[in-house]
């Protein structure tokens, strides 16, 4: 099969993360949730990292619960430091639990996290067909913009940019790749 070019083929995790679940549209919370959460502690660092630690985020971020990080404490935060299956990183791991808070306010405004989110693109998939590698893009730079505004750090916009693609909300696959869609 081919596969964009970042899909690493001696990495099978990778190349199913890539055909199953990267640019598609997902519309349900707690995996726009997870997905903010882990493209936040991916910024500096390579996504196969990030991808190979999933499990132990999941574990360690009460299955990437919003309302339960909200309520991490200080004893938390140290706890997670100590966790060597996750990224430990004190400004990253403070700033998910102050994201979850805002997150949370963002699905209590729009009802979902979801029609927020999607709210941007009038509930569509925007798709490149030129084959350029972006880093950002005026949308990522508006949903950057607005979340930083209501409170959420390490929300830049390359990490939302990729945000974007891992959720759906841009489809981004590279000309030469099986799934890439026009």
């Amino acid at each position: 099969m081919n596969r964009c070019s970042w899909a690493d083929p001696k990495d099978p995790l990778y190349l199913a993360y890539h055909d199953t679940e990267w640019g598609v549209p997902s519309h349900e919370d707690r995996h726009l949730f997870e997905m903010l959460i882990l493209e936040s502690f991916q910024a500096g660092l390579s996504w196969a990292c990030i991808l190979h630690k999933r499990e132990a985020f999941r574990e360690a971020f009460d299955e990437f619960d919003p309302q339960a990080v909200s309520q991490y404490n200080e004893d938390r935060v140290e706890a997670l430091m100590e966790n060597q299956g996750i990224v430990r990183n004190r400004r990253k791991i403070k700033a998910a639990i102050q994201n979850a808070a805002v997150y949370l306010n963002i699905q209590a405004e729009f009802g979902s996290f979801s029609d927020y989110l999607w709210g941007f693109t009038d509930g569509k998939t925007i798709r490149y067909g030129d084959g350029v590698i972006r880093a950002t893009s005026p949308l990522s730079d508006t949903v950057s913009a607005d979340l930083k505004k209501r409170g959420m750090t390490f929300v830049g916009s390359t990490v939302i940019y990729s945000y974007l693609q891992a959720v759906g909300v841009i489809d981004d696959h590279e000309p030469c790749c099986e799934l890439y869609r026009m």
